[in-house]
């Protein structure tokens, strides 16, 4: 490797760091899910609602992030992105109620557009070859964030309830860990926003604004001075062969036109499909997933810290495969090892079994004295219920709604009956699958599939398509498991996976080892 393709990959790496500021982001509130519905006394629906802002903002950004990123360049749109998410960490660890905590988490989601710059931008400053690479490492820092969130959380959860005399002096207690769980962020987006400003803007914007001398500047910091000037042929002539009106309008237009048709089709496929598995309430929810087998919190933290390691290593082997196995073969492959994974776990909830022996209801009794009503979940004892729902309408008849989704937990720890391994091994093989392929391919396609006069506009679009996506299945979970069912939950992800892969497996091209010139004539052929 010379010094050209080790500049490419430093700041491919900088700027695939806001990956891991994203992946934190996401994923430090998991552990506080509880102790915030508790401490804001919220609904199922008001808990989505916190829990899925940061999605609704970058659901809303999204449609800026084009004309940002279009008309200030690539390297401005991420630094305003670094100081989002510093912000962002801030209002949300000191957050004094309820509404204060979904505008800072909002304001955060403005920053997971960092995750569509960063593709594009990568995509931009690649060699062809070591593009599949270089834009999954921003896959590969999120799956890091996330496994560094569920470490964090768990050791902020285990020294919360420590009796540790210096914990205690940083008024660090069980009751507001979730808030030193939040803050751990902040100085990981200092350090981000200090590297992201050496970074050079991308060559190709600086020739998409007719700025090709700036361009050939830039491109010698990443590419061999005698291969310069036929790059920027190349891409002038990239454009010249697109519409010459670069508004958003005519680049819509565009993207919705009869010759783009099929990379259409692709992109809104994987990019609903990405998300309607369910992977983000999975890692967003993942204590509260747990805890759903009976486990308790400890192991349901512990479990968590399992989601993050393995989305960690199959994530690297996807970023191996990605530029030898291919890209079709990886999607294709990867969707049916979502479904089959997502089937074992609603399969074992299925089969599971709910009943509170005599001894139970008397613990639970004595523990929950100041619930009134507590003394009517005698009649319970002994009775089988077959699926959380029935188990969980027949706490609240007797206790009342507030009560039982207060105490649910506590209740399912000693009825449920259920092949917990069985669950472990289901989800961290549904996590694998997607982490080892849609996860990261998809950000690897949305950086091949575009010709570069649409692309400022088209990736953000199709992302908005993710985002919504994620947003639903986000602000829905709460709701989902109170009214559904684990069950019916993970169904209805296997349901809409499997719709994706019928349509794909009809029209995903192979991408691997192309340039994107080479990629649009494949596919408008």
């Amino acid at each position: 490797m010379n010094s050209k393709t080790r500049n490419a990959f430093l700041f491919a790496s900088i700027v695939s760091m806001g990956g891991f500021v994203f992946g934190l982001d996401a994923a430090l509130i998991s552990g506080g899910v509880d102790l915030i519905q508790t401490e804001f006394d919220l609904s199922a629906e008001r808990l989505g609602t916190a829990v899925a802002s940061p999605a609704l903002g970058v659901l809303l950004a999204l449609p800026f992030a084009g004309f940002v990123c279009n008309r200030f360049g690539r390297k401005t749109a991420i630094v305003v992105i670094a100081i989002l998410y510093l912000l962002s960490a801030i209002g949300s660890a000191v957050a004094p109620n309820y509404w204060s905590l979904v505008a800072a988490r909002f304001l955060g989601g403005v920053g997971w557009s960092s995750i569509t710059l960063a593709s594009m931008y990568i995509g931009e400053i690649a060699p062809p070859k070591w593009r599949g690479k270089l834009v999954s490492m921003t896959q590969i820092n999120i799956v890091i964030g996330l496994t560094i969130a569920y470490f964090i959380s768990y050791l902020i959860h285990y020294l919360a309830g420590a009796d540790i005399g210096w914990v205690q002096s940083l008024g660090v207690t069980p009751s507001n860990c979730w808030r030193w769980m939040l803050a751990a962020e902040v100085p990981v987006c200092l350090i981000w926003m200090g590297l992201v400003l050496v970074i050079p803007e991308s060559p190709y914007w600086l020739i998409y604004r007719g700025r090709e001398e700036d361009a050939a500047l830039c491109l010698t910091r990443i590419m061999d001075e005698d291969q310069i000037a036929a790059h920027v042929g190349e891409v002038k002539q990239s454009l010249q062969q697109s519409s010459q009106d670069h508004s958003m309008k005519a680049q819509l237009s565009e993207i919705f036109g009869k010759p783009m048709r099929l990379t259409f089709v692709i992109a809104f496929t994987i990019a609903s499909a990405q998300q309607s598995c369910g992977i983000n309430a999975v890692l967003f929810y993942a204590q509260t997933i747990f805890k759903q087998l009976g486990i308790g919190d400890n192991a349901a933290f512990v479990q968590a810290i399992w989601v993050g390691v393995i989305s960690v290593v199959f994530t690297v082997l996807g970023l191996l495969a990605v530029d030898k196995v291919g890209r079709r073969p990886m999607v294709v492959g990867g969707m049916l090892w979502i479904i089959a994974s997502l089937g074992l776990c609603a399969y074992t909830f299925h089969e599971a079994r709910y009943t509170l022996s005599t001894e139970s209801v008397g613990e639970i009794s004595e523990r929950l004295k100041d619930v009134s009503e507590i003394s009517s979940i005698g009649s319970l004892a002994g009775t089988e219920f077959s699926s959380d729902i029935e188990f969980r309408e027949a706490l609240r008849d007797l206790i009342g709604r507030s009560a039982t989704t207060k105490h649910f937990n506590m209740f399912l720890e000693e009825a449920i009956q259920i092949n917990a391994t069985l669950i472990l091994v289901g989800i961290l093989s549904f996590i694998a699958a997607f982490q080892f392929s849609v996860g990261p391919v998809m950000w690897v396609l949305f950086s091949e599939l575009f010709p570069v006069s649409v692309r400022g506009t088209a990736i953000p679009f199709f992302a908005i398509v993710t985002s919504l996506t994620s947003w639903l299945v986000q602000i829905f979970f709460p709701w989902q498991l109170e009214n559904m069912g684990m069950t019916t939950i993970f169904l209805s992800y296997a349901a809409t996976v499997g719709l994706g892969l019928a349509i794909l497996y009809f029209t995903l091209v192979e991408t691997k080892n192309l340039s994107i010139e080479e990629i649009q004539g494949k596919l408008s052929s």
